[in-house]
């Protein structure tokens, strides 16, 4: 599975979809494969960020460069396994430890005020003030009941965005 010139048995599919909690099918799983393959430039078995980031659909997104560190030198399965937050099967609890691995761009395991604010100002972009951006987070953190200086670990996001019906999803084309 290292080597991107190889196929994918039936044992390789399974060990992939086991790890990805069976979140894709195994059609979908040759799907992403043939898509990693096209992506793997020189046939390594492993991604960089930038041959990643050529996927249009992660080009465009706002947040695509705090999502670099999650993409360089990935493997096939490590590939899927980050896909995976974004499958309509991934429970919420998956999807939003994959967010708070983006809101917590240092890997301290903590996110602070100005974590979400960098977060917040990367997808408004100039569309409203710094200001603006302020005093709407210090709103949603304090109606669910957290301060501004207040350090958020996973479970308090879990807390706030449990109830949110997030929607994070992107469709594996099947042939």
């Amino acid at each position: 599975m290292g080597n991107t010139s190889s196929m994918l048995t039936q044992y390789d599919i399974e060990e992939v979809q086991e790890h990805c909690t069976n979140v894709f099918s195994q059609q979908e799983i040759i799907s992403l494969y043939q898509r990693f393959c096209q992506l793997d430039r020189n046939g390594g078995g492993f991604i960089s960020a930038e041959e990643f980031l050529s996927l249009p659909e992660f080009a465009v997104n706002p947040l695509s460069h705090r999502l670099f560190p999650m993409l360089d030198g990935l493997n096939f399965k490590e590939f899927v396994a980050f896909l995976s937050a974004f499958s309509p099967r991934a429970t919420l609890q998956h999807k939003i430890e994959f967010i708070f691995k983006v809101y917590d761009s240092d890997g301290n395991g903590k996110v602070s005020f100005n974590d979400m604010l960098d977060v917040l100002h990367d997808l408004t972009g100039h569309y409203i003030s710094e200001h603006q951006r302020e005093q709407v987070l210090t709103e949603v953190l304090e109606e669910a009941g957290y301060q501004k200086g207040s350090l958020l670990v996973l479970p308090d996001f879990l807390k706030i965005l449990g109830n949110s019906g997030l929607k994070m999803e992107v469709e594996v084309p099947v042939d």
